[in-house]
């Protein structure tokens, strides 16, 4: 999956010399937390964030008047207080590259670029409706999380064993194990009902951490 396939667009932009309380306004009218900032041929230049505007706003604490704070604040434009040095996501580069990128700086969303021109923009939102669809959620089965030898053909052995048995796969992921010897699998079967299930997994695991309807 690719980030172009799954990022938020069209692509919602502003600029540089935009007053603060403009973009304010723009995030709130179209339910956003981040805007790409472009110059004037639609490249990108940097990003502001909600948190950006936040910090550049008074503290409660000053004993300026409010028509005072209201001219201050409109002073302030968006190249004051964005981002320049933005971390960007391609269009074609993959889903996890995007969530690594943002989990290893701990933002919660990129611009998307076609050359240096942003198209959109991935955010941990998506990411998450990403996730939810992995797993099933939406789906009615049995969820089953369990440990399963690290060894070749393991796998295919089990996933067979629920097929012949009529079971459909609604959902499966894969993850480290408690040791090196095993991994940890959750899946969700629809068309097996959850102790048939459990009968039909125990001599291809070695332990089953979770089981359950949904």
């Amino acid at each position: 999956m690719l980030v172009g396939e799954r990022m938020s667009q069209p692509i919602i932009t502003t600029t540089a010399n935009v007053p603060i309380p403009e973009a304010h306004k723009l995030m709130r009218e179209m339910n956003i937390r981040r805007i790409p900032v472009v110059d004037e041929k639609g490249r990108l230049i940097g990003i502001i964030s909600d948190h950006d505007i936040l910090n550049a706003s008074p503290s409660p604490a000053t004993s300026l008047s409010i028509w005072e704070m209201n001219y201050l604040i409109n002073e302030i434009r968006v190249k004051d207080v964005m981002t320049k040095d933005t971390l960007t996501i391609k269009e074609n580069d993959t889903i996890e590259k995007a969530a690594r990128i943002m989990a290893d700086n701990k933002i919660g969303g990129l611009p998307v670029l076609r050359g240096d021109h942003p198209v959109g923009v991935i955010t941990e939102t998506d990411l998450f409706k990403i996730f939810l669809e992995l797993m099933g959620a939406r789906d009615p089965g049995v969820r089953i999380t369990a440990l399963i030898p690290e060894k070749v053909g393991e796998l295919a052995n089990l996933t067979q064993a629920i097929s012949e048995a009529g079971g459909n796969f609604i959902a499966f992921g894969q993850f480290l194990g408690e040791e090196s010897t095993n991994r940890e699998i959750t899946f969700k079967v629809a068309g097996i009902d959850e102790e048939t299930l459990k009968t039909i997994i125990a001599p291809y695991v070695e332990k089953v951490k979770d089981i359950r309807t949904e």
